[in-house]
This record gives structure tokens, C-alpha cells and sequence, in this order.
């Protein structure tokens, strides 16, 4: 019930489906993070409405609160949220290299203190696939170790070793287990080294797992080291497994990505630039605090159907910022849901008529428009 059938290709662009038990999934797809099982400012119909055909949950978080025995019990992931279409599952192997003062790594696996309540416990490659298996997501990243760009070469090289061995058991744990419909990743990790990363790959794909990630980027590095590395390691993983780059992107990240041969994204940056007045439109983004849209009666996006086009103004959605109304959020962050989604199908559309190269292009010229810094005279955020 998990496959991938690429339909499409332009160069190392391309399209596809990807057949779950809970549906398909377009591809090139963008995952909107839900780490603790909603989406912030906005309720799972909502995001269902925009189009999204799979949302990310956080499965490290998820055990802390409200706990793994409850959401099995209550029926897993799918019941307990009321999201029945495909759910992702990341398992704390960002919080490695993001929450550093929590953890303690061994090579028997990460030893956190809660960011709830200060509780110690271990996730190991074991119990974390025991921990998704239990959430029943359709797709489960392993624990892995992901270094920061300041770590030495032998660190990261240490790193990568180690986020081998783990995934070996990882796949010995899931094969145990052998949940129904829940399909485990690989993940690759390198930094920007080539040789770590090929050495990662290789070793990674070679235990035929149903899909593969890229981790490790965008964890301070340049953006051009960045973009090189995906540009390097994606075309490597195999062509019959999606490829999901994890937790990035900006809308151009996500138009070089696909152009290198990445099917998956999630990124906070819809909601989280929503929250706070960044809005993402066909001609550029938008920062609604700017004293120009105070008058402003068009919408956000006139290329746009979302609820918020078709109802609100700049001007209004301005006064709500301004006048610290919860709705102004939610508005937003709707909005720009709708478009990371609208993005990804006209991108699709792009590869599927042979014109991606020239639709990439365009979208990057009007995205490089933005007024992110407030005009002079205008209302900041206090």
C-alpha cells in the first residue's frame, strides 16, 4: 500500500503519487507542521479545505504531551485528531541539535529531560520506532543524529557513523514490530561534506528502507552550502523512493529542491511568518504592519482563492495586526497555507508540460520581491 509512481520528469525535477493506505499524495507535496497534532492558528479542516493531502506531526514532542499510551488508546494519530489522510512523523532527532542543554547523547541513544516538566527518559532507535509505531503515522522518520554546522569534520563524520548504526536499529525494530501501514524512512545525514554524505547514502540505502530523507541542512550553514548539498545528495537516493527534504523550505528553497528531485517538504514558515504580519504572495512578500497598506482595499493576492482573498483587505488585515486581534493570525496564516499549496500545484503543472525551468525562473524573480522592513512611520510590532 506504499509506492511511489513518478508520472513526470523535467532534468531531475519530477512528478509523481504516492499511494498510502490513507490516500495518495501528489508530488512535489508540502507537509504543514502540526507538532502537537494541529496546525497553529488554524484548525486540521481548514488545512484540509487548502488542499493539503498530508500534514507533519512531531512524535518526540507527542510522548512528552499528551504521551504515546494515551493517543494508542484514544486510537492513534488518525482518531485522536480527526486527520484521516496520511500523517509524518519526525522522532527527535532535530531536538539533538536543537535542544542541546536537554540531552545527553550515547551510543545507546539521546537521553532528554522533558521540556514539559523535566522528566529523564531515553529515546534509543528501538524506542522511538516503538513510540510512532504506537502513534500509527504513515510515514516514520528514525532517531538520528543531526550535527550542527560548528561541529569539526570528525564530529559530524561521528555523526553520520553513528545515525547509521542507528538506523540498522531502527529497521531491526520496525521489522519486529511490523506495524500495519507504518513506513520508515531512512535519513541522510553529512553536513556539506560530499564524501559524508555519498558515505551516508550508501550505507543508509542499502537497507532498503521505503523512503529516504535529507536532514541536516539549514542548521546555520550558508544558504549556498545549503543549496549545493541538496543540489548533491538528493539526485544519489533512489529514484522508486520518495526523497523528503526535512524541515525547509522557503518558497525558493522549495523550487531549487524540486529542481534537484526532492517529492517532500515541511517548513514552520507559513504559520510562523503569518503570526507575525509576513505574508507570501505571487508578487513578492509582504509585511501588512507598513504604514502604505493602511488604505490598501485589494487583497493579499489577487491570483488568489483562499477565504482571506476573497474577503478581507490589506487595510483590514492591517487593522487586525494592529489592533492585536487574535482573527489577524489566523487570517494570515491561512493565507499563506493556501499559497505554499498553490505553489506546489502549479509547479506540478510546470514539470508535467515540460515548462519547470522557465516557471522557476519567473517564480524567483517575483519572489525576490519583499518589504519585510517596515516603512518609515509605520506601526512596529510591540
Amino acid at each position: 500500500m506504499f509506492k511511489l509512481e513518478i508520472t513526470h520528469t523535467e532534468g531531475a525535477a519530477r512528478t509523481g503519487r504516492l499511494m498510502t493506505a490513507r490516500g495518495d499524495i501528489a508530488t512535489p507535496a508540502f507537509m504543514t507542521v502540526s507538532t502537537l497534532g494541529a496546525t497553529k492558528g488554524l484548525t486540521l479542516d481548514q488545512v484540509n479545505a487548502a488542499g493539503a493531502e498530508v500534514i507533519l506531526m512531531n512524535a518526540f514532542h507527542l510522548a512528552w504531551r499528551p504521551g504515546e499510551a494515551l493517543i494508542k488508546d484514544l486510537g492513534g494519530l488518525h482518531r485522536f485528531t480527526g486527520w484521516q489522510k496520511p500523517i509524518l512523523t519526525d522522532s527527535g532527532g532535530y531536538q539533538i541539535f536543537s535542544l542541546p542543554g536537554l540531552r545527553k547523547i550515547t551510543e545507546e541513544g539521546a537521553h532528554f529531560s522533558s521540556p514539559v516538566n523535566g522528566e529523564l527518559r531515553l529515546f534509543s532507535p528501538e524506542t522511538v520506532v516503538e513510540l510512532e509505531a504506537a502513534l500509527g503515522a504513515d510515514m516514520v522518520m528514525p532517531l538520528d543524529h543531526c550535527p550542527s554546522h560548528t561541529n569539526t569534520p570528525a564530529e559530524i563524520e561521528a555523526a553520520v557513523e553513528r545515525s547509521i548504526r542507528w538506523a540498522e536499529r531502527s529497521r531491526k525494530r520496525w521489522r519486529e514490530l511490523n506495524p500495519p501501514n507504518v513506513n520508515l524512512f531512512g535519513i541522510i545525514q553529512g553536513a556539506c561534506d560530499e564524501k559524508l554524505r555519498t558515505r551516508s547514502v550508501e550505507a543508509t540505502c542499502a537497507l532498503d528502507l521505503p523512503g529516504y530523507a535529507l536532514g541536516g541542512f539549514c542548521v546555520g550553514e550558508a544558504n549556498a552550502d545549503t543549496r549545493r548539498g541538496i543540489a548533491y545528495s538528493a539526485p544519489l537516493l533512489p529514484a522508486d523512493r520518495p526523497r523528503y527534504l526535512m524541515g525547509m523550505g522557503s518558497p525558493q528553497d522549495i523550487l531549487h529542491s524540486v529542481a534537484s528531485g526532492v517529492d517532500l517538504f515541511d517548513c514552520t514558515l507559513p504559520t510562523r511568518n503569518g503570526r507575525n504580519a509576513s505574508v507570501f504572495t505571487s508578487g513578492g512578500r509582504l509585511n501588512l504592519r507598513n504604514a502604505r497598506f493602511a488604505r490598501d482595499e485589494s487583497p493579499l493576492d489577487a491570483s488568489c482563492a483562499c477565504y482571506t482573498c476573497r474577503t478581507h483587505s490589506r487595510a483590514y488585515l492591517r487593522h487586525l495586526f494592529l489592533a492585536r486581534e487574535m482573527n489577524a493570525a489566523i487570517l494570515t496564516s491561512l493565507h499563506n497555507v493556501a499559497f505554499y499549496l498553490n505553489l506546489m500545484r502549479e509547479l506540478r503543472a510546470a514539470i508535467a508540460a515540460g515548462r519547470f525551468a522557465s516557471f522557476k525562473r519567473e517564480c524567483e524573480e517575483k519572489l525576490a520581491r519583499e518589504d519585510a522592513a517596515p516603512d518609515e512611520g509605520a506601526d512596529t510590532e510591540r
